[in-house]
């Protein structure tokens, strides 16, 4: 009887500890899963943050005899398009920017990048009030060293859409030597194209 009493303390014993280091896998793999589950979320989001974004630097090349160098970046996030306009070698004082029907910057005068983006056959106009083409952005102004850091965003651009009325990409970008008057047709008198750049 002493015997028996010992052999199954034994049995329970064992058991237990069987029970326990089972329930100890258990949770050890519960917690891996949730491990991969939240690494796998984070994947997820940070794709998710990186495919809201896009955006494109654009290389500005000096035309028309000038030494107008820089880089304009385009970035969409949401519905917003924001230009961040960094350039050098402007004369000091106020010049005109545009987006063009064209993205090629090949012409010495930047000609080759045709006129103002217009879709929708607007006359050409101030961006703030009334009529205008859809790259009738305004003016820059240089300050004494001829630099320019210039930001402007709207909702009526995007970056690679099906629309052909907002899409930017393939269109060129022209800074001009004078002001824009945003009166004179179909190009607001701004004198010549000093820099070129292609959205691509």
């Amino acid at each position: 009887m002493k015997k028996l009493n010992i052999a199954l303390m034994a049995l329970a014993l064992t058991l237990s500890v069987s029970c326990k280091e089972n329930k100890e896998d258990e949770m050890m793999d519960d917690t891996e899963m949730e491990m991969e589950d939240s690494t796998s979320m984070d994947s997820d989001s940070e794709g998710m943050m990186d495919s809201d974004r896009t955006e494109i630097a654009v290389p500005m090349a000096s035309k028309s005899g000038s030494n107008v160098t820089g880089v304009i970046s385009f970035v969409q996030e949401g519905d917003e398009v924001k230009m961040i306009a960094n350039l050098t070698g402007l004369t000091p004082g106020t010049h005109a920017i545009h987006l063009h029907e064209n993205g090629d910057c090949s012409a010495d005068d930047a000609t080759s990048a045709g006129g103002h983006w217009n879709p929708k056959s607007n006359e050409h106009g101030d961006w703030d009030e009334g009529m205008h083409h859809m790259g009738d952005i305004g003016n820059l102004e240089a300050n004494a060293n001829g630099e320019v850091s210039y930001t402007f965003s709207t909702d009526k651009w995007c970056i690679g859409c099906e629309d052909d009325t907002k899409n930017i990409v393939g269109k060129g970008v022209i800074v001009h030597a004078a002001a824009d008057d945003f009166t004179s047709q179909p190009s607001g008198a701004a004198g010549a194209r000093v820099a070129c750049g292609v959205i691509e």
